[in-house]
């Protein structure tokens, strides 16, 4: 019942704080068939860092070196902190996924970074738990998170960068429609190399009637 209050009272900040430009409001709460979409507080700190630490292999392998504290809860209750100031302002948008039949435990993220009102745009970033893969909740959010941006947000166009290597994501992209831009060569450092990446994209052609 308290986080139902507080999330009432961030989804009314939300609403009084929009600022971006942008015609349209979102939640901070979403659900699919199987899922729940939720941008979290700080006071989900220990289960964030959880949620990353258990899958710190898998997920560094796509990601730029991180704070040697990253894996600590007090990190994860400095970034939390500030990813919700940044929904608030809708510039980056980061929902944490959780499945309705256990709704306590993080399974994975979907995030749209870099909300542009001025190009009507944003990127498209996610991961998932290992264990909860090739199972359809990482196509189930994301195909959310795009309706949110679309729907909700009211953007033309969406983007993603992928690692080559990285077929299933690539994949996952496609079957939602995205399309092949070409190659960023050398665009972000993962772990310490420059790597290059798929750029695909995805229009709102609605957005032009």
């Amino acid at each position: 019942a308290i986080l139902n209050i507080v999330y009432l009272i961030i989804e009314r900040l939300a609403n009084i704080m929009f600022s971006s430009g942008l015609h349209q409001r979102f939640a901070m709460e979403y659900e699919t068939d199987r899922l729940i979409l939720r941008v979290l507080t700080a006071d989900f700190s220990h289960d964030v860092c959880d949620f990353v630490s258990k899958n710190r292999t898998q997920f560094e392998k796509y990601e730029p070196a991180l704070p040697a504290n990253y894996y600590t809860p007090e990190h994860q209750y400095t970034i939390l902190s500030c990813e919700l100031k940044l929904a608030l302002q809708t510039k980056n948008i980061r929902y944490y996924v959780f499945l309705k039949e256990n709704p306590s435990q993080i399974i994975g993220t979907v995030a749209l970074h870099n909300i542009s009102a001025t190009y009507s745009s944003c990127e498209i970033g996610y991961k998932f738990d290992f264990d909860y893969q090739h199972k359809g909740y990482a196509r189930e959010a994301v195909a959310m998170a795009v309706s949110i941006a679309f729907a909700a947000l009211g953007l033309h166009g969406i983007s993603a960068r992928v690692m080559p290597e990285n077929t299933a994501s690539i994949k996952l992209l496609k079957d939602l429609l995205f399309e092949e831009e070409g190659f960023e060569r050398e665009c972000i450092k993962i772990q310490g190399k420059w790597q290059d990446h798929l750029r695909l994209s995805l229009i709102n052609h609605s957005s032009n009637i």
